[in-house]
């Protein structure tokens, strides 16, 4: 791709932590490559991946959607999206470069002859670099349409390719619930191997939930003590100040719990408590959390709060209620907010809450790992005009601010022993004067490269779904009993998730 000299790689300092791990011939193919997520991430995370150089010399990008369109025509909309949406400013050789490797298919997803122009595509391609091209297949479309794709793949046989290596990359939401999801598994294992398949959450692909792992298993000063003897709770929250948007149609069939907490939150949940893996290989790393996903047992209603934001104030504007948003029925039942209470049922963290939280049009945007220490057994600071001593709390800051900051007792300067809480912290921006890469940059080379450490495998999803489905079936019963609790737009949430944490608990403020 993208060819620099010396001098411009030296002045880049995003290079410096960008390793140069090879990545093989490839030819990725983006089914609903017009769509929403096509647009907004994966070919801005393509232009930067091949701004960088981290893209193989050799590589194709074949473009599948339902519209019918020039090659031209669809190179000039990508340079659009790119323009718009990268997270630095395009370079127009670099974007040339990368542009001229696009060919676009246009064809139904269910066409069988449609397949069979994609398979003779892919070998002009093998034949254009004199050597078989590695085929990722991913598919950025509608949950509905997987598998069909998976089916039709197979059957134009796709799925294997006896001298190069094909990878199937599917995006969220893997199922709507537990039964859906052990049914598109069954497709999808009959057409790939588990190796194969690549289950996009895009919330593994971030700096600070990969840097949960380094803090606790790189630092001596964490390991010993991240556990229940010393840890009273911990608290993750992943909070937006926008509404919906014009996103009805899918989010009020899903809601919160399934939009962020089946997946997301309980990837958090899982690289927050579990063991040390022997070696950071792939399935290592899965095995140990999928233990943690497995002690974790369905709360019981009591211990999960649902709610739907009303009209209120959001960014000094007065916004509508869900209810009064465009496409969302008058009747609708679907949660905004969603809380619950967890415990991991085994040695290490047995006793230990984990309150979660999620929701649309709350006081402001952040996701967050809040671990609280236990307070010191003697509180001997009580001077007057002392804060006194308060748990220790380590916060891993997902976004919008990625960083860590660890609480610390401190006392205030002057002749008495006053004492406030004081932060240290470490940011990324500061601390390595650059910004990080997109979660999809380094989800998209991992899947060329056949490293699925930061993806689901499917006893994963199998297990977060178990967690998940009783709270689901236990709303879907209360949705006879009269309005959804409410909160007001701009707000914390719904006064019930004070009542869930318990214990002289509180929420971290938003």
């Amino acid at each position: 791709m993208a060819v620099h000299t010396h001098a411009e790689v030296a002045e880049n300092p995003l290079i410096e932590g960008l390793e140069r791990l090879p990545v093989p011939p490839t030819a990725l193919v983006i089914f609903g490559a017009t769509g929403d997520l096509a647009h907004r991430k994966l070919l801005p995370a393509l232009y930067n991946l091949a701004h960088e150089g981290a893209l193989p010399e050799r590589f194709k990008l074949v473009a599948v959607a339902r519209r019918e369109k020039a090659d031209q025509d669809f190179r000039g909309e990508c340079a659009d999206s790119i323009r718009e949406h990268s997270r630095r400013e395009p370079d127009d050789k670099v974007l040339d470069g990368l542009l001229d490797q696009v060919q676009y298919i246009p064809f139904q997803f269910d066409d069988a002859d449609g397949y069979e122009r994609l398979a003779e595509a892919l070998d002009a391609l093998d034949e254009e670099a004199g050597q078989p091209l590695h085929r990722d297949y991913y598919l950025s479309t509608a949950p509905e349409f997987f598998p069909i794709i998976v089916e039709r793949l197979k059957a134009a046989g796709l799925n294997r390719d006896d001298k190069a290596e094909v990878r199937c990359v599917i995006e969220k939401p893997f199922g709507v619930d537990l039964g859906s999801a052990r049914e598109l598994q069954g497709v999808v294992s009959g057409a790939f191997r588990e190796r194969q398949v690549f289950r996009i959450d895009h919330y593994l692909g971030k700096e600070t939930v990969q840097n949960v792992m380094a803090f606790r298993f790189a630092n001596m000063m964490f390991e010993p003590i991240w556990n229940r003897n010393y840890i009273d709770q911990i608290q993750i929250t992943a909070s937006e100040d926008l509404g919906i948007g014009s996103r009805a149609g899918y989010y009020d069939q899903a809601g919160a719990l399934r939009d962020l907490v089946q997946n997301h939150m309980l990837q958090l949940v899982a690289l927050s408590c579990m063991e040390p893996p022997a070696s950071f290989e792939a399935n290592k790393v899965r095995d140990e959390k999928v233990k943690v996903l497995s002690a974790i047992r369905p709360p019981d209603p009591t211990d999960t709060v649902r709610a739907q934001y009303t009209a209120g104030t959001a960014g000094g504007e007065d916004v509508p209620g869900y209810l009064e948003e465009d496409g969302v029925p008058d009747d609708s039942h679907t949660e905004t907010y969603a809380a619950l209470k967890l415990e991991v049922h085994n040695w290490r963290w047995e006793g230990v809450p984990i309150f979660l939280r999620t929701g649309k049009r709350l006081a402001r945007k952040v996701t967050e790992i809040a671990v609280q220490f236990n307070p010191v057994p003697h509180l001997a600071f009580q001077s007057q005009g002392s804060v006194g001593t308060q748990p220790n709390q380590l916060v891993l800051t997902v976004q919008p601010n990625e960083g860590v900051s660890l609480s610390l007792g401190a006392k205030i300067p002057g002749s008495r022993m006053r004492i406030r809480p004081v932060n240290m912290e470490f940011l990324y921006g500061s601390a390595f004067m650059s910004q990080s890469p997109e979660a999809y940059e380094r989800l998209i080379l991992d899947a060329m490269r056949g490293d699925a450490t930061l993806f689901t495998r499917n006893d994963e999803v199998d297990a977060q779904w178990t967690i998940i489905e009783p709270v689901l079936e236990a709303w879907h019963r209360q949705d006879g009993d009269g309005a959804v609790p409410s909160y007001a737009a701009g707000t914390a949430g719904p006064a019930q998730a004070d009542e869930l944490l318990g214990g002289g608990r509180e929420w971290r403020k938003l």
